[in-house]
């Protein structure tokens, strides 16, 4: 992990997280330069490299600010971009009434340096409105919290997400902003770039078994598939799950609901990470979708009483990680299942037995 590698300014945050495997090499880029993004590249080359210039990184025109050297290792990028947030009340008409929007992109953002720990492999964009945020943001933050993993395995806290070493956590929090409505819900706004040719599909799988995420029983997945849906490049992982508790239990549960993938090519900020490595070519040579993420029950009450909202996902390269019914599980069905109709089976044979044991009223000759 490298916190602004090559400059030594921490006004501006960006991390670089760079994943060697035997053959190849993961490029994870997190930066709060115009919007909180990560940029993910994969290379075919053990050896390749982000480079960086800042000059024009910082500048009003980015283009070719960052590239990976040597180019022709890169077999795949995407980029995931953390745009807006929408504030919003249900009026008594059942319809939705909007707050000012919270654009990111205009936020100020803490040093990630004072949070970044090598060891956990975690660090922390904190941010607040720059201007016109009146009393919301004076006792509260927004924050992107980011893990990085070295080995295959599962989180211990709520949603207990089930990761790769291919693959990132990002937590999206918001705590102790003040909600300017009686009932305010909370959505973000989620951009992603792909290349020309690579297909996005929203997924939602459901399963019966909520051993790890108790009364949650659905997983969303932003898939990026080739155009033949031969393989899966990338995605974005979440539970339709989020928490209201820094410490979750499952009485803390906040609904989530994801609000349809649409083409988006206005939606990415002026100057980003993102326009600094795709260049002028998003919108034709690479395509942008959003979809929003909302957060919130019926009532919208959960965050009104506790002024905390943690929602945590998953990104990475290649197929999704999938739960499967752990051997507890399976076991506990086993018997549960196991034991009537075993049951069945006996009685059966007992049946059985007694019916062909007839007695004759006839006495025997000898």
């Amino acid at each position: 992990m490298q916190y602004n590698p090559g400059w030594h300014n921490s006004s501006v945050n960006l991390l670089h997280v760079r994943a060697v495997g035997p053959n190849d090499t993961l490029h994870f880029v997190w930066s709060s330069i115009g919007a909180p993004a990560v940029l993910l590249v994969a290379t075919e080359s053990r050896s390749s490299v982000l480079r960086l210039n800042w000059t024009r990184l910082l500048s009003p025109a980015p283009a070719g600010a960052v590239w990976i050297d040597p180019p022709s290792s890169v077999v795949y990028s995407t980029a995931v971009v953390f745009t807006k947030v929408f504030e919003y009340s249900e009026a008594q008409t059942r319809e939705e009434l909007f707050y000012p929007t919270y654009d990111l992109a205009d936020f100020s953002w803490d040093s990630v340096n004072r949070t970044l720990n090598h060891t956990a492999l975690t660090a922390e964009f904190t941010g607040t409105p720059a201007t016109g945020s009146g009393d919301s943001f004076s006792n509260g933050s927004l924050a992107f919290r980011v893990t990085a993993y070295e080995a295959g395995g599962r989180d211990v806290p709520l949603p207990s997400l089930l990761h790769t070493a291919n693959s990132s956590k990002v937590e999206f929090v918001l705590a102790g902003v003040a909600p300017r409505g009686n009932s305010s819900r909370f959505a973000l706004e989620v951009a992603t770039v792909e290349e020309t040719g690579v297909v996005q599909k929203l997924r939602s799988a459901r399963s019966i078994d909520d051993e790890y995420t108790p009364t949650v029983f659905e997983t969303l997945s932003l898939v990026a598939e080739s155009r033949n849906a031969s393989s899966v490049l990338s995605f974005l992982q979440w539970k339709a799950t989020a928490y209201g508790s820094q410490t979750p239990r499952r009485e803390d549960s906040i609904q989530c609901r994801s609000r349809g993938l649409q083409a988006a090519n206005w939606t990415l900020p002026a100057s980003s990470i993102v326009h600094a490595y795709f260049g002028e070519g998003l919108g034709s040579t690479f395509t942008v979708s959003a979809i929003n993420i909302s957060f919130g029950g019926e009532d919208g009450k959960v965050y009104q009483e506790k002024r905390f909202l943690r929602w945590s996902a998953l990104l990475g390269f290649g197929q999704s990680p999938e739960d499967t019914f752990s051997p507890l599980v399976i076991s506990i069905t086993a018997v549960a299942l196991g034991t009537p109709l075993a049951m069945l089976l006996l009685g059966s044979c007992l049946l059985l037995f007694a019916r062909r044991k007839r007695y004759s009223d006839y006495e025997p000759i000898n």
